[in-house]
């Protein structure tokens, strides 16, 4: 059974927090690039975009990042992983500051497969991590720079995160 522990409101406030924390820390977001990972991680960073635009009068691109290719819970049987290249990204990244948007943060194998494959499509001068739920659990040794909010899980719990562009409404939910 479900259990809702975050609804739209709080969500919205937990994102403008990590849109104040960005603006913050980057003294100027004159080199910044949003990149979502697909598919919630696209919805927060749009989100993020919007509120820059509204609280610094200011667009920066947003971009769609697929990692599917680059994931390392998948069989690559019959590929040569070398020949591996993402999607070409619709903005340039090169020597811009990318920050990376997802809707949950656990083991950190996400994260790694999209920094993979943004290297091999450019080259930024730095990379950050936004994320709405850190939930702990990592994996790899990785780290959000942005969270909307920790939630501490056991491993057989699991965390939903509805978004109004795909589930209708939000909410964050855990399992």
């Amino acid at each position: 059974m479900a259990k809702e522990i975050i609804d739209g409101q709080t969500m919205t406030r937990a994102l403008t927090r990590i849109t104040y924390e960005i603006i913050e820390r980057n003294k100027g977001i004159d080199d910044l690039v949003l990149v979502g990972i697909k598919t919630r991680g696209v919805y927060v960073a749009h989100r993020i975009e919007s509120r820059l635009k509204q609280l610094e009068n200011i667009s920066i691109p947003v971009a769609e990042l697929d990692i599917t290719p680059y994931r390392d819970d998948q069989t690559h049987e019959e590929t040569d992983l070398s020949s591996i290249k993402a999607e070409p990204l619709d903005i340039d990244i090169n020597n811009k500051h990318v920050i990376l948007t997802d809707d949950v943060l656990y083991t950190g194998r996400t994260i790694r497969a999209a920094m993979d494959a943004l290297m091999s499509v450019g080259r930024p001068k730095k990379i950050s991590l936004a994320v709405l739920v850190d939930r702990g659990h990592r994996e790899l040794p990785i780290r959000a720079d942005f969270v909307g909010k920790n939630i501490p899980t056991s491993q057989k719990e699991k965390i939903k995160v509805s978004m109004k562009e795909i589930d209708g409404e939000d909410k964050i939910e855990i399992e």
